[in-house]
């Protein structure tokens, strides 16, 4: 369940600003039909910055009620507050989730000493599996391959979303780490393909939200070392991958998602906003480009 094509899904939005329910269900149904192996519910892409702590647990709930057992549900529950990331795992103990995604406290800019205890202490609080997310582009801190290492011991730390676009921390991080169980994911579309190939596990996504039959083939290929196959049918999707950070994630692939119809309506929660206009018809380019029209 923690490898191959792990789609960030994006949190659909009413007009009126509320969750829309209608819209969850359609963009779940597709992953399922599509074989995507995992949803991270409440993530980046799923702005989880501009949810609620109540809307945050909310959702991840709606998600589990949809989803009914038919495709792994792993909850963001990352904060730069340890206390507060301790509260939400708690909180989810015993949900039926699959484990929690989890990423490096944003703003304060901790040591990698400050990461170590953060995360042990989430570690030690849980039974729930924990994925480590380093995104130092979004965090402005940057958790370091022997760092990682260390927490690899905790039992219950199972794996890292590494989105730095280093490939070299493949191999840095394997190297480390004694458990040979460790799950690395890539957390960069453009690279993912590369990164498996260096021996990662799959890649949590962007683009699968609206490429998932195309992701997860490429996925599928990829770890049974057919990497002729997998890197045709990347090819198509490699002008999608830019263009879905054209601005900032979500932006382009919530425009791209209303596009193709598996959401009613592009609305982002403040501040973020619409897609530019100008970028629209290289969205929509990129999209005719990997043949998801």
């Amino acid at each position: 369940m923690f490898k191959g094509s792990i789609v960030a899904l994006i949190t659909p939005i009413k007009k009126n600003g509320s969750i829309c329910k209608k819209d969850l269900t359609k963009l779940i149904n597709y992953h399922i039909k599509n074989k995507t192996s995992a949803i991270v519910s409440v993530g980046t892409t799923g702005e989880s910055s501009m949810l609620s702590k109540k809307e945050h647990c909310n959702l991840i709930m709606m998600t589990l009620e949809i989803s009914d057992g038919r495709i792994p549900i792993i909850a963001g529950t990352g904060s730069n507050d340890t206390s507060e990331s301790i509260n939400l795992t708690k909180k989810l103990e015993n949900s039926g989730i699959s484990g929690c995604l989890t990423v490096t406290p944003y703003y304060n800019r901790p040591t990698q000493e400050g990461l170590y205890q953060h995360f042990k202490s989430i570690s030690e609080s849980t039974h729930l599996p924990q994925i480590l997310y380093n995104v130092p582009s979004r965090t402005g801190c940057d958790l370091l391959p022997e760092t990682i290492a260390r927490l690899s011991n905790f039992k219950n730390i199972i794996g890292i979303k590494e989105a730095t676009g280093d490939l070299s921390r493949v191999n840095k991080i394997s190297s480390l780490v004694n458990n040979k169980k460790f799950i690395i994911l890539s957390g960069d579309d453009i690279t993912f393909l590369d990164f498996i190939q260096l021996g990662g596990h799959g890649v949590i996504s962007v683009t699968a939200n609206i490429a998932a039959k195309k992701m997860s083939k490429i996925c599928s290929l990829a770890l049974n070392n057919n990497f002729i196959k997998a890197r045709k049918i990347n090819k198509k999707l490699m002008y999608l991958h830019k263009a879905l950070f054209i601005e900032s994630n979500p932006i382009p692939v919530k425009w791209a998602a209303f596009k193709l119809g598996l959401i009613n309506n592009n609305i982002l929660r403040l501040p973020l906003t619409k897609l530019s206009k100008k970028f629209e018809l290289i969205v929509e380019k990129a999209i005719c480009k990997a043949g998801i029209i």
